[in-house]
């Protein structure tokens, strides 16, 4: 079997595609499948081959405005053409292809990889560009696509859903990260229910990276980031967006100081600072903003923190409630989409959002409420995170994903032997 992986040079290649990517691969190298990790809009000037732990990557320059056209998408249309051309010559082994896309934007690359060779496209569900705009809020979806009126909002809006559809289409198979986003994409997209399977993330539980010794994390670890001894953590890790609930999370912190004043919100991530640190100007000397930090960082931070909060409006999954679940961190969670889903009531503490005809919001008093009963119960917030290291390891481990998408590739690779 030979499996070609798609990424980008984008900001979902940062987060959560690129987390998904090096999972993936590092779950499927020893299994017997040729991997290469095809790397587009690459910042190299030219195309450059390497491998990496074991894993080929190939990297190709990105696009190139073609004169004869102002048109974006005839210029992506022309990108994808040109990338089709470079891969029949550079791959030799032509039987028995798969090709892994992970963005939306993919629909025309999956059409000519369809024309250029004998092979299965797979589309994965990593997010909807809507879920961005409007959040988890589905009757305001179906009233726009409804809408034979709709303002410019709109018409971009049904624009986005319509490539997004024509990108899963155009796929052999779709692969969800949670029956949340099957359930849309069967309803809502009109996708044919045979061709989805439901294949939530996994994570390496990289256990050289987390210090088991409770006491010695305290002690070390908080030295090293100059935190105090007793000063409790309350921690967010992500993208710096307002889908995020960043907002909501300043305000309700700002509550908790009232009752519990020698306690620290971190929030690890990058993104436009300006709106958040305007938001927790009164309270900036208690709020600390990290920045994107590498992995290794970002583990020691979940070892000293105290309390987890994940307060997105949209998540199609959900991999920062995994990674605290992983480090047995008690976990705060919103009730949306497929978060909702990978954490449950043993290992957190739930969140409804209020779905308003025109937003989606939090309850900041609520919130407040969770993280203050966090704080003030040791005992139970340590039951909540060992219940969320079980399921790590019953639900989201690297072991479970591996095994997942082995079946799913042996699957493919029988259906294309029979073929052939």
């Amino acid at each position: 079997m030979n499996l070609y992986i798609f990424n980008q040079n984008r900001r979902g290649a940062v987060y959560g595609v690129g987390t998904y990517i090096q999972e993936l691969t590092a779950a499927l190298k020893d299994i017997g499948i040729n991997i290469c990790v095809v790397n587009l809009t690459s910042d190299n000037p030219q195309i450059q081959k390497e491998e990496i732990d074991g894993i080929r990557h190939w990297h190709f320059p990105k696009v190139v405005a073609d004169q004869r056209t102002a048109d974006d998408k005839k210029q992506w249309e022309l990108y994808f053409q040109n990338i089709v051309f470079l891969l029949q010559l550079h791959i030799e082994e032509k039987t028995n292809l798969i090709f892994h896309l992970n963005f939306y934007e993919s629909a025309k690359l999956a059409e000519e990889l369809k024309k250029a060779f004998d092979c299965r496209i797979v589309a994965v569900a990593h997010f909807s560009e809507w879920g961005f705009k409007i959040y988890d809020n589905l009757s305001r979806l179906r009233n726009m696509l409804n809408e034979d009126q709709a303002d410019d909002f709109g018409v971009n809006l049904k624009k986005m859903f319509e490539e997004e559809k024509n990108y899963y289409l155009k796929a052999d198979c779709v692969i969800c990260l949670s029956n949340y986003m099957q359930d849309i994409l069967c309803s809502d997209y009109e996708i044919d229910a045979s061709k989805i399977s439901v294949i939530p993330n996994g994570l390496q539980d990289n256990e050289q990276l987390i210090i088991n010794n409770e006491k010695f994390a305290k002690r070390v670890l908080r030295k090293k980031w100059h935190i105090a001894p007793k000063e409790k953590i309350i921690l967010f890790a992500g993208r710096v967006d307002e889908v995020k609930g960043v907002s909501y999370l300043i305000k309700a912190f700002r509550e908790v100081l009232n009752s519990v004043p020698n306690c620290r919100l971190i929030i690890a991530g990058s993104g436009n600072y300006n709106t958040y640190l305007q938001e927790a100007k009164e309270i900036c000397t208690k709020t600390t903003f990290t920045g994107l930090l590498e992995k290794k960082d970002l583990y020691e931070l979940y070892q000293i923190a105290n309390v987890g909060v994940v307060p997105s409006l949209f998540e199609p999954f959900g991999l920062v409630a995994v990674e605290l679940m992983m480090h047995s961190l008690p976990v705060i969670a919103t009730e949306t989409s497929g978060l909702n889903e990978v954490v449950n009531e043993a290992c957190a503490l739930k969140i409804p959002v209020i779905r308003q005809p025109e937003n989606v919001e939090i309850d900041v008093s609520l919130l407040s409420e969770k993280i203050l009963y966090l704080l003030q119960h040791p005992a139970e917030a340590k039951q909540l995170g060992q219940n969320g290291r079980k399921r790590y390891l019953t639900a989201y481990s690297s072991e479970i994903f591996r095994n997942n998408m082995s079946a799913f590739y042996h699957s493919l690779y029988l259906a294309l032997s029979f073929q052939a």
